[in-house]
């Protein structure tokens, strides 16, 4: 069974293993990787921007059988996995109303480090509601701006409102993007390599903000961390 697993979540992390996985499985498989990653905290570690980028792709193009038809259908594709993170996120957020304070003192866990809180939080007061449109291009804090979200008692009916219009547009954009590049023979050959460049692409904003950490941990010394309460309504 643990070997199971193992070589699942390798196929996960794997754009031929992805390609494998979703003529087997289709839709349903999608709908529970991305609920799971915008909705459960124990989620941030599955693929997002790569998955949905597959996914386009394979809205153009059979992978497993090129004289086939497509295995996926764009509209419906689109609707569903937007409906998927619309959920996910709500459901994130109520986590975040019950049980975030508690999440938020205890100590780092072998999957949830502190520190992927207080980054998500630092950037949920920068940018207020829009960081739920802006985090779902950026890994791990997609999966955590929704938790700090909900644990900072932000308006509900004003952050669905937001949740929608990020889900949509993350959906839309990455799976259409997939779907465009992928009826061409370049990306069809080299689809490995587009999708480590998209993966690069998602994570340079982490990488950024890691790097002004370290120098502003430099220049100025630790910096001083609100706690959500202070952010409470």
């Amino acid at each position: 069974m643990l070997e199971t697993i193992m070589t699942a979540l390798h196929q996960l992390h794997d754009p031929e293993g992805l390609k494998l996985l979703i003529a087997s499985y289709g839709l349903w498989l999608l709908v529970g990787i991305v609920f799971s990653e915008t909705g459960l905290l124990v989620g941030f570690f599955l693929p997002g921007d790569s998955l949905l980028f597959i996914a386009g792709a394979m809205c153009a193009v059979n992978f497993v059988d090129p004289a086939a038809a497509p295995p996926l259908q764009f509209v419906t594709t689109v609707l569903v996995l937007s409906l998927a993170a619309i959920v996910g996120n709500t459901l994130n957020y109520w986590l975040g109303r019950w049980v975030g304070e508690w999440v938020w003192n205890r100590p780092d866990g072998r999957l949830i480090k502190r520190r992927y809180l207080t980054e998500a939080h630092a950037f949920y007061e920068k940018y207020g509601a829009a960081s739920l449109v802006l985090t779902r291009f950026v890994p791990i804090a997609r999966t955590f701006v929704p938790f700090i979200a909900g644990m900072s008692r932000m308006n509900f009916w004003r952050y669905t409102m937001w949740n929608i219009i990020g889900g949509v547009i993350w959906v839309t954009s990455i799976t259409a993007v997939g779907m465009w590049l992928g009826r061409m023979e370049f990306v069809q050959r080299n689809l490995q390599l587009i999708v480590l460049a998209v993966i690069i692409i998602s994570i340079l904003p982490m990488v950024f903000a890691g790097i002004m950490r370290w120098h502003r941990g430099r220049v100025g010394g630790p910096t001083k961390t609100n706690s959500v309460a202070d952010t409470q309504d």
